[in-house]
């Protein structure tokens, strides 16, 4: 698997898993919601510092958007979509 392909594939997992959407990463990383969702399709190949941003908005170290999956993982879930109720 390619660097770009490992990227996107965690970067939308670790997304997933805090519940974040695209919009609220991106507005945490300082970078375009747009940017985000072309880096999780690997669309983009993002910077060591936009890397960092986006580590830092989700509270990870940079090296966990290089991590191989293991063996039968499933790809990344999506957010259900809409506006969460208050």
């Amino acid at each position: 698997m390619h660097a770009r392909s490992l990227v996107a594939r965690n970067l939308r997992k670790l997304r997933v898993r805090r519940g974040l959407s695209q919009e609220a990463l991106a507005v945490d990383a300082q970078v375009d919601r747009t940017y985000v969702s072309r880096v999780e399709r690997g669309l983009e190949n993002p910077t060591v510092a936009v890397l960092e941003r986006l580590a830092i908005a989700l509270d990870i170290e940079i090296v966990r958007f290089f991590e191989k999956p293991k063996a039968g993982e499933r790809e990344p879930e999506t957010l259900k979509g809409g506006r969460k109720r208050r």
